[in-house]
């Protein structure tokens, strides 16, 4: 993924905020001679994970349907990438009050490599499931207890392959208008936050960045200016 110096994630805990809790991740493994395959599946953390500000040499569990032929790519082709990210929400210049003026788009993502191990033990699979069960119901205010349809786990745990994920890399770009001044930074969110309108979740993430802190005059840039590129 190509990012820019001006969207960068606010912080490392940033990062690892929105994976939790947009865990609904897109794995997409090469082939060769086609074109890479991917799957759409939820990845979460396992219980008691230390993770913190970077997922680098942390661990992460998933599972996708048997049926699925993409699981049998994992053995061959370790190596995989996953994808996770905010809603993306249309800006309209109709909150910039100047012109000219374009639209664009806010969002954040982060793109995670890391090598799948699949997981052969019927027990442990079944925690995996078990697990992002969990970290779904976790989202919701009042949540769900699996307690009496754990026996309707095991029968059809059979149906699922789990899977591990050792990160090895980590970028992130979180693309909130923090280049624009704060009462247009506070209209754009104010917009998405509007009745009928699918992207709070972006509005929030808007404010929690915040905007760029504008250069004092004794701001030396020439260093920065020197890395642009």
């Amino acid at each position: 993924m190509h990012t820019y110096r001006d969207y960068r994630p606010p912080s490392g805990e940033a990062v690892v905020d929105l994976v939790r809790r947009n865990p609904f991740a897109v794995i997409a493994s090469s082939r060769s001679g086609a074109a890479p395959l991917a799957t759409h599946t939820p990845v979460v953390l396992p219980p008691g994970s230390p993770v913190r500000e970077s997922f680098v040499g942390h661990r992460l569990w998933g599972h996708i349907g048997r049926e699925n032929p993409h699981w049998r790519l994992f053995a061959e082709q370790p190596e995989a990438l996953l994808v996770f990210s905010s809603s993306h929400a249309y800006v309209s210049p109709s909150n910039y009050r100047f012109e000219p003026a374009a639209p664009t788009l806010n969002y954040a993502a982060v793109h995670l490599t890391g090598r799948l191990r699949i997981v052969q033990d019927e027990e442990e699979s079944l925690a995996v499931v078990e697990q992002t069960v969990r970290a779904l119901e976790a989202l919701r205010p009042a949540q769900w207890s699996m307690d009496r349809s754990r026996g309707l786990f095991r029968k059809i745990i059979g149906g699922v392959v789990s899977f591990h994920v050792e990160v090895t890399s980590e970028q992130a770009m979180f693309k909130l208008s923090q280049d624009m001044p704060a009462e247009v930074h506070e209209r754009v969110a104010e917009d998405l936050e509007s009745p009928g309108c699918p992207h709070a979740d972006v509005a929030g993430l808007m404010r929690a960045t915040g905007v760029h802190a504008p250069p004092t005059e004794t701001t030396d840039h020439s260093d920065e200016e020197r890395h642009d590129g």
